[in-house]
């Protein structure tokens, strides 16, 4: 072997025995041992938060019961304490399905769900709904049985990239679950919105479902068809703007947002469809032509609809004159809208206690408006403090996308995060009336099953996705 032929293997990190000296071997040895130590200092981690989380979930349903009742009483105790030995379960196997997984993650969103739960049992006691009457109970129900299919999803997906071959069975799913509540029979509206299907004593709202398998086929199908869309087109003022043969996808999903809007009655979903789609196509194509040419289509879409759809123009008159007499006393007004501004007002910077305000007062308190709920009994500084764990948990999604080393789990990651970030701010906007209200729940907080199954499967594979990030990256180093 001449010296250059040794210089060159040295390059590429595969050394030789006699072209390396002892110190050379005993960093690339250090470099293996420490990231070998980094899995369990991972786990050890979450353990740690995650033991913090089932504190400060059991302390909230102990003063929801000192503050609405006086006494504590242990059932409710025991089944917090029983939903905290199951996220300890998934943290189990998350050590030896997914060792390298976010250690952030898993805590933050059973923190959320279970300051959520407080809340909904809050609101069960003011209306003296006891044991499965009651929300708050079906809600820990709905929690254990997400926390179940997300360690499901962690031991079945081993490999992310696996859902790329299935892109377009994922389509096709998420077009059969958003078609759903409109069948006969099945489909059933609920405060103006056919967004439920109801078999037998089971309600369900598939598409809190559809987003995570429209998520899934944008990234599949963004990955094949990046060059076309993000290369091609002319120049208008300095932006390149698609070809007209381009177009089809966004003027699909458009298509498809509209008719929620128009046949379902949900202005919520129909951005939050179309909202993920833009951000996706944006990441993929970095062409900020997509994102204007997408807004510009969905404003006039909306404006559309809200000139000719009695639904759509209700809430846009609610949200402009939300304190007109006229407007307030109306069927489908601006009341609730009202209600939750003024228990936002009397939660001032501390709140009233948990246990101790008044939330009844909105409809729907323990679902569309349980942040109105918590903002009158944690206050302004209560809500800082979701909010900022709404922060931690995206911005853990948005890491884990940008670090992805394939474009499809990038794309995924990214769309993933931003389904919860977008999610909560439709939510949060309306209630605060920075947008028009609508009828989506608050991630992991409100009571709903459909919704907490999906956020917690979401959860699941952006810890599959940040697993085999690191991975592949461990990969690099050794190689």
């Amino acid at each position: 072997m001449t010296a250059s032929d040794t210089a060159s293997t040295t390059r590429l990190g595969r050394p030789a025995g006699p072209a390396i000296d002892a110190g050379a071997r005993a960093t690339f040895t250090n470099t293996i041992r420490l990231r070998l130590r980094v899995p369990a200092k991972l786990r050890n981690l979450e353990l740690v938060l995650l033991i913090f989380g089932i504190v400060i979930v059991v302390f909230a349903i102990g003063l929801v019961q000192l503050g609405a009742l006086g006494t504590l009483f242990p059932h409710m105790l025991e089944l917090g304490g029983a939903l905290g030995v199951l996220v300890i379960a998934l943290h189990i196997v998350l050590r030896f399905a997914a060792p390298q997984a976010d250690p952030f993650i898993v805590p933050v969103a059973f923190v959320l769900n279970g300051i959520g739960i407080a809340e909904i049992y809050r609101i069960d006691i003011a209306k003296k709904f006891t044991g499965w009457e009651g929300a708050g109970a079906r809600q820990i129900a709905w929690t254990g049985m997400a926390i179940v299919l997300a360690m499901a999803v962690i031991l079945i997906i081993r490999n992310h990239r696996v859902l790329q071959r299935y892109r377009y069975v994922a389509m096709f799913v998420g077009i059969v679950l958003l078609l759903l509540p409109m069948l006969p029979g099945i489909g059933q509206t609920v405060n103006g919105a056919r967004l439920w299907i109801h078999i037998g004593g089971f309600q369900f709202q598939p598409g809190e479902l559809a987003k995570i398998a429209l998520a899934v086929f944008f990234a599949g199908y963004l990955v094949t068809a990046r060059d076309s869309l993000s290369m091609v087109g002319r120049k208008i003022l300095g932006i390149r703007f698609p070809r007209a043969r381009d177009l089809g996808p966004i003027l699909v999903i458009w298509a498809a947002a509209m008719s929620v809007l128009i046949f379902q009655h949900d202005l919520g979903t129909a951005l939050l469809y179309f909202g993920l789609f833009l951000v996706m196509i944006y990441v993929a194509t970095g062409r900020i032509s997509w994102v204007i040419l997408g807004l510009g289509l969905f404003v006039g879409g909306a404006v559309a609809a809200g000139q000719s759809l009695s639904y759509v123009h209700a809430r846009f008159a609610a949200w402009l004159d939300a304190f007109n007499p006229q407007i307030y006393g109306a069927p489908g007004g601006s009341y609730q809208l009202v209600q939750g501004l003024f228990g936002l007002a009397h939660g001032g910077l501390v709140g009233t206690g948990l246990g101790q305000g008044r939330p009844t007062i909105v409809p729907l308190a323990e679902s569309d408006y349980i942040i109105a709920s918590l903002g009158e009994e944690l206050g302004l500084v209560g809500l800082f403090a979701i909010l900022a764990l709404y922060l931690v948990f995206v911005s853990r999604g948005f890491r884990i996308g940008f670090a992805g080393q394939d474009d499809f789990g990038r794309l995924l990651g990214v769309g993933l995060a931003f389904t919860i970030a977008l999610q909560t701010f439709i939510v949060i906007g309306g209630v605060t009336r920075v947008i028009p209200l609508t009828g989506l729940t608050t991630p992991f907080l409100a009571a709903g099953g459909s919704s907490l199954v999906a956020n917690w499967i979401i959860a699941a594979l952006l810890l599959r996705l940040s697993d085999s990030v690191r991975n592949q990256s461990n990969l690099v180093v050794q190689t």
